[in-house]
C-alpha cells in the first residue's frame, strides 16, 4: 500500500502498525476508560507545558502524544475520526459566538 506521508490515512496507518505491533487489542490497551484517562493524562501533561512556560517543541509532543491516542481511539471504537471531523466542523460552521468573561466562545447558547 503506498500512502503519501502527512496524510490522514498514513497517519491512521502508523498507528495501527503501533496497536499491531505491542498487541493493545489483545492486552487492553484498546479498553475504552483506559484510554479517556491515558488522554486525561496528556491533557494533564498540555497544561503543564503551558503553565510552566515549558518551550513549544515539549508543547508539540505533548499535542502528538494526545492526537495520538485520539486516533488510537478511533481504531479502538471502530469509528472513522475524520468523518466525525468534517461532520462536527460542519455543525461549528452554524454556530454563533459570544465572549463570555472575556473569552471568545463559539457554541449552541440558549438565551435562559
Amino acid at each position: 500500500m503506498n500512502i503519501q506521508k502527512h496524510t490522514y490515512p498514513a497517519m491512521l496507518a502508523a498507528v495501527q502498525a503501533f496497536h499491531n505491533k505491542h498487541a493493545l487489542r489483545q492486552e487492553g490497551g484498546e479498553d475504552m476508560p483506559y484510554r479517556v484517562a491515558l488522554m486525561a493524562e496528556e491533557l494533564g501533561e498540555i497544561s503543564a507545558c503551558v503553565t510552566k512556560g515549558k518551550p513549544q517543541s515539549e508543547l508539540a509532543e505533548e499535542c502528538a502524544d494526545l492526537l495520538i491516542l485520539l486516533l488510537g481511539t478511533a481504531i479502538a471504537g471502530e469509528f472513522d475520526l475524520q468523518q466525525a471531523f468534517w461532520d462536527k466542523m460542519t455543525k461549528l460552521e452554524g454556530r454563533s459566538s459570544r465572549v463570555v468573561n472575556g473569552r471568545i466562545r463559539v457554541s449552541e447558547f440558549t438565551d435562559s
